[in-house]
Protein backbone atom coordinates (compact mmCIF):
# COMPACT_ATOMS: atom_id res chain seq x y z
CA UNK A 1 0.00 0.00 0.00
CA UNK A 2 2.59 1.97 1.39
CA UNK A 3 4.78 1.85 -2.34
CA UNK A 4 1.76 2.95 -4.46
CA UNK A 5 0.80 5.49 -2.57
CA UNK A 6 4.15 6.70 -3.27
CA UNK A 7 4.50 5.55 -6.81
CA UNK A 8 1.59 7.56 -7.20
CA UNK A 9 2.94 10.22 -5.44
CA UNK A 10 5.61 10.79 -7.30
CA UNK A 11 3.73 10.71 -10.60
CA UNK A 12 1.69 13.44 -9.30
CA UNK A 13 4.37 15.55 -8.31
CA UNK A 14 5.89 15.20 -12.13
CA UNK A 15 2.61 15.70 -13.77
CA UNK A 16 2.52 18.69 -11.68
CA UNK A 17 5.79 19.71 -12.88
CA UNK A 18 5.25 19.57 -16.43
CA UNK A 19 1.36 20.89 -16.79
CA UNK A 20 1.40 23.88 -13.74
CA UNK A 21 5.30 24.74 -15.18
CA UNK A 22 3.98 24.94 -18.84
CA UNK A 23 1.17 26.86 -17.93
CA UNK A 24 -1.00 28.19 -20.79
CA UNK A 25 -3.61 26.03 -23.02
CA UNK A 26 -1.11 22.83 -20.90
CA UNK A 27 -2.50 23.57 -17.58
CA UNK A 28 -5.82 24.91 -18.45
CA UNK A 29 -6.65 21.62 -19.66
CA UNK A 30 -5.81 19.57 -17.33
CA UNK A 31 -7.27 21.68 -14.85
CA UNK A 32 -10.42 21.69 -16.55
CA UNK A 33 -10.04 17.50 -17.28
CA UNK A 34 -9.76 17.72 -13.12
CA UNK A 35 -12.51 19.51 -12.96
CA UNK A 36 -14.81 17.32 -14.44
CA UNK A 37 -13.89 13.83 -13.18
CA UNK A 38 -13.60 15.66 -9.44
CA UNK A 39 -17.41 17.26 -10.17
CA UNK A 40 -18.46 13.31 -11.33
CA UNK A 41 -16.87 11.95 -8.29
CA UNK A 42 -18.64 14.35 -6.29
CA UNK A 43 -22.04 13.80 -8.31
CA UNK A 44 -21.77 10.12 -8.16
CA UNK A 45 -21.57 10.55 -4.08
CA UNK A 46 -25.08 12.94 -4.20
CA UNK A 47 -26.44 9.85 -7.14
CA UNK A 48 -26.94 12.30 -9.72
CA UNK A 49 -23.73 12.04 -11.65
CA UNK A 50 -26.12 10.43 -14.72
CA UNK A 51 -29.17 12.44 -13.80
CA UNK A 52 -30.51 16.01 -15.90
CA UNK A 53 -28.74 17.75 -13.09
CA UNK A 54 -25.82 16.39 -13.04
CA UNK A 55 -25.40 16.97 -17.16
CA UNK A 56 -26.32 20.38 -16.53
CA UNK A 57 -23.72 20.63 -14.16
CA UNK A 58 -20.78 18.93 -16.47
CA UNK A 59 -22.24 21.77 -19.96
CA UNK A 60 -22.02 25.15 -16.33
CA UNK A 61 -18.07 23.42 -15.66
CA UNK A 62 -17.60 23.91 -19.45
CA UNK A 63 -19.06 27.21 -20.25
CA UNK A 64 -17.70 28.66 -16.72
CA UNK A 65 -14.55 27.61 -18.30
CA UNK A 66 -14.54 28.76 -21.63
CA UNK A 67 -15.63 31.95 -20.60
CA UNK A 68 -12.51 31.92 -18.39
CA UNK A 69 -10.16 31.11 -21.65
CA UNK A 70 -12.11 33.90 -23.62
CA UNK A 71 -11.57 36.35 -20.78
CA UNK A 72 -15.32 36.37 -20.34
CA UNK A 73 -15.18 37.29 -16.61
CA UNK A 74 -18.43 39.82 -17.03
CA UNK A 75 -20.87 37.20 -17.90
CA UNK A 76 -19.59 34.87 -14.99
CA UNK A 77 -22.73 35.98 -12.93
CA UNK A 78 -25.04 35.81 -15.72
CA UNK A 79 -24.18 32.14 -16.00
CA UNK A 80 -24.09 31.25 -12.10
CA UNK A 81 -28.13 32.64 -12.22
CA UNK A 82 -28.60 30.86 -15.97
CA UNK A 83 -27.32 27.54 -14.45
CA UNK A 84 -29.62 28.16 -10.94
CA UNK A 85 -32.77 29.26 -12.77
CA UNK A 86 -32.44 26.21 -15.58
CA UNK A 87 -31.96 23.82 -12.50
CA UNK A 88 -34.96 25.01 -10.90
CA UNK A 89 -37.01 24.67 -14.15
CA UNK A 90 -36.09 20.92 -13.56
CA UNK A 91 -37.20 20.84 -10.20
CA UNK A 92 -40.31 22.46 -10.89
CA UNK A 93 -41.58 20.61 -14.48
CA UNK A 94 -40.30 17.12 -13.29
CA UNK A 95 -41.40 17.22 -9.70
CA UNK A 96 -41.76 15.00 -7.61
CA UNK A 97 -38.54 13.35 -9.74
CA UNK A 98 -35.88 15.09 -7.43
CA UNK A 99 -35.01 16.14 -4.41
CA UNK A 100 -34.32 19.68 -3.08
CA UNK A 101 -31.28 18.43 -1.99
CA UNK A 102 -30.06 17.12 -5.38
CA UNK A 103 -30.84 20.44 -6.71
CA UNK A 104 -28.78 22.36 -4.39
CA UNK A 105 -25.75 19.19 -4.50
CA UNK A 106 -25.86 20.51 -8.60
CA UNK A 107 -25.30 24.17 -8.01
CA UNK A 108 -22.68 23.56 -4.82
CA UNK A 109 -21.17 21.33 -6.97
CA UNK A 110 -20.13 23.51 -9.83
CA UNK A 111 -18.87 26.05 -7.69
CA UNK A 112 -16.99 23.88 -4.71
CA UNK A 113 -14.61 21.96 -7.47
CA UNK A 114 -14.74 23.48 -10.89
CA UNK A 115 -14.56 26.81 -10.08
CA UNK A 116 -12.56 26.80 -6.57
CA UNK A 117 -9.88 24.60 -8.69
CA UNK A 118 -10.09 26.96 -11.75
CA UNK A 119 -7.94 29.49 -9.60
CA UNK A 120 -4.70 26.92 -9.73
CA UNK A 121 -4.93 28.27 -13.60
CA UNK A 122 -5.84 31.78 -12.71
CA UNK A 123 -2.46 32.15 -10.42
CA UNK A 124 -0.27 30.52 -12.91
CA UNK A 125 -1.84 33.51 -15.47
CA UNK A 126 -1.36 35.99 -12.76
CA UNK A 127 1.61 38.57 -13.58
CA UNK A 128 4.69 36.49 -11.48
CA UNK A 129 2.45 33.86 -11.84
CA UNK A 130 4.76 31.38 -12.86
CA UNK A 131 6.62 31.61 -9.06
CA UNK A 132 3.52 32.41 -7.65
CA UNK A 133 1.48 29.22 -8.44
CA UNK A 134 3.73 27.03 -6.56
CA UNK A 135 2.26 28.97 -3.30
CA UNK A 136 -0.42 26.86 -3.70
CA UNK A 137 1.10 23.20 -3.43
CA UNK A 138 3.61 24.69 -0.87
CA UNK A 139 1.15 25.83 0.85
CA UNK A 140 -0.99 23.01 0.87
CA UNK A 141 1.13 20.25 0.75
CA UNK A 142 3.63 21.57 3.06
CA UNK A 143 0.50 22.52 5.52
CA UNK A 144 -0.12 18.77 5.45
CA UNK A 145 3.34 17.32 6.11
CA UNK A 146 4.11 19.82 8.91
CA UNK A 147 0.62 19.26 10.65
CA UNK A 148 1.29 15.34 10.43
CA UNK A 149 4.74 15.67 12.09
CA UNK A 150 3.89 18.44 14.57
CA UNK A 151 0.63 16.50 15.64
CA UNK A 152 2.86 12.86 16.00
CA UNK A 153 5.61 14.21 17.99
CA UNK A 154 3.46 16.61 20.05
CA UNK A 155 -0.51 16.68 19.59
CA UNK A 156 -2.70 16.29 22.62
CA UNK A 157 -5.80 18.31 21.82
CA UNK A 158 -8.06 17.45 19.35
CA UNK A 159 -8.78 19.47 16.36
CA UNK A 160 -12.33 17.71 14.92
CA UNK A 161 -12.79 14.79 16.99
CA UNK A 162 -16.03 13.38 15.06
CA UNK A 163 -14.21 14.49 11.46
CA UNK A 164 -10.63 13.50 11.81
CA UNK A 165 -9.99 11.83 15.47
CA UNK A 166 -5.87 12.03 14.62
CA UNK A 167 -5.76 15.54 13.62
CA UNK A 168 -4.87 18.07 16.41
CA UNK A 169 -4.71 21.89 17.38
CA UNK A 170 -0.64 21.29 18.01
CA UNK A 171 -0.67 20.18 14.76
CA UNK A 172 -3.08 22.55 12.83
CA UNK A 173 -0.79 25.16 14.17
CA UNK A 174 2.80 23.60 12.83
CA UNK A 175 1.60 22.86 9.58
CA UNK A 176 0.19 27.16 9.28
CA UNK A 177 3.70 27.75 10.88
CA UNK A 178 5.65 25.17 8.92
CA UNK A 179 3.36 26.34 5.55
CA UNK A 180 4.80 30.06 6.50
CA UNK A 181 8.04 29.53 6.51
CA UNK A 182 8.30 27.58 3.43
CA UNK A 183 6.70 30.53 2.21
CA UNK A 184 8.98 32.71 3.32
CA UNK A 185 12.20 30.31 2.28
CA UNK A 186 10.30 30.62 -1.41
CA UNK A 187 10.32 34.35 -1.33
CA UNK A 188 13.76 34.50 -0.40
CA UNK A 189 14.98 32.21 -3.14
CA UNK A 190 12.63 33.37 -5.69
CA UNK A 191 12.06 37.01 -5.27
CA UNK A 192 14.32 38.55 -6.91
CA UNK A 193 12.84 36.84 -9.69
CA UNK A 194 9.20 38.15 -9.06
CA UNK A 195 9.04 41.72 -10.87
CA UNK A 196 5.25 42.77 -9.17
CA UNK A 197 5.49 41.83 -5.69
CA UNK A 198 7.26 45.00 -3.49
CA UNK A 199 8.20 42.42 -0.22
CA UNK A 200 8.19 38.88 -1.96
CA UNK A 201 9.40 37.37 1.52
CA UNK A 202 6.89 38.68 3.34
CA UNK A 203 3.91 38.44 0.79
CA UNK A 204 5.10 34.49 0.39
CA UNK A 205 4.77 33.76 3.84
CA UNK A 206 1.59 35.77 4.78
CA UNK A 207 -0.10 34.13 1.37
CA UNK A 208 0.77 30.62 2.39
CA UNK A 209 0.20 31.07 5.89
CA UNK A 210 -3.26 32.57 4.82
CA UNK A 211 -3.80 29.62 2.42
CA UNK A 212 -2.53 26.80 5.22
CA UNK A 213 -5.45 27.83 7.56
CA UNK A 214 -7.81 27.68 4.60
CA UNK A 215 -6.10 24.26 3.62
CA UNK A 216 -7.60 22.73 6.61
CA UNK A 217 -11.14 23.60 6.63
CA UNK A 218 -11.38 22.19 2.80
CA UNK A 219 -9.68 19.15 4.09
CA UNK A 220 -12.14 18.91 6.63
CA UNK A 221 -15.04 19.81 4.64
CA UNK A 222 -13.95 16.70 2.40
CA UNK A 223 -14.27 14.59 5.38
CA UNK A 224 -17.79 15.87 6.50
CA UNK A 225 -19.14 15.31 2.90
CA UNK A 226 -17.68 12.01 3.03
CA UNK A 227 -18.79 10.99 6.36
CA UNK A 228 -22.52 12.46 5.85
CA UNK A 229 -22.86 9.92 2.79
CA UNK A 230 -20.32 7.33 4.29
CA UNK A 231 -18.06 6.64 2.12
CA UNK A 232 -14.12 5.55 2.53
CA UNK A 233 -12.80 7.79 -0.72
CA UNK A 234 -14.74 9.60 -3.26
CA UNK A 235 -13.01 7.06 -6.31
CA UNK A 236 -10.15 4.58 -7.34
CA UNK A 237 -8.71 6.80 -10.08
CA UNK A 238 -5.17 7.53 -7.93
CA UNK A 239 -3.69 4.05 -6.36
CA UNK A 240 -3.46 4.43 -2.90
CA UNK A 241 -4.92 7.75 -2.82
CA UNK A 242 -8.30 7.73 -3.74
CA UNK A 243 -10.31 9.74 -5.96
CA UNK A 244 -9.32 13.57 -7.48
CA UNK A 245 -11.33 15.12 -4.44
CA UNK A 246 -9.47 12.77 -2.18
CA UNK A 247 -5.85 13.92 -3.39
CA UNK A 248 -7.10 17.63 -4.44
CA UNK A 249 -9.44 18.39 -1.66
CA UNK A 250 -7.32 20.93 0.36
CA UNK A 251 -5.82 22.69 -2.67
CA UNK A 252 -9.45 23.58 -3.83
CA UNK A 253 -9.39 25.95 -1.09
CA UNK A 254 -5.83 26.68 -1.30
CA UNK A 255 -5.63 28.11 -5.07
CA UNK A 256 -8.47 30.66 -4.04
CA UNK A 257 -6.51 31.31 -0.91
CA UNK A 258 -3.90 32.24 -2.59
CA UNK A 259 -4.84 34.38 -5.79
CA UNK A 260 -6.88 36.31 -3.08
CA UNK A 261 -3.80 36.81 -0.71
CA UNK A 262 -1.61 37.91 -3.39
CA UNK A 263 -3.74 40.21 -4.93
CA UNK A 264 -3.82 42.02 -2.11
CA UNK A 265 -0.79 41.52 -0.19
CA UNK A 266 1.36 42.85 -3.37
Amino acid sequence: MFTTRLISGIILILIALVTVGSGGILLFATTVSISMVGLFELYRVMKIQKKALGFMGYLTVLAYYGLLWFRGEQFMLLLSIAFLMILMSIYVFTFPKYRMDEVTAAFFGVFYVAVMLSYLYQVRSMADGKYLVWLVFLSSWGCDTCAYCVGMIIGRHRLAPVLSPKKSIEGAIGGVAGAALLGLLYGTVFGTSMTDIRDPQTACALACAIAAVISQVGDLAASAIKRDHQIKDYGKLIPGHGGILDRFDSMLFTAPAIYFAVTFLR
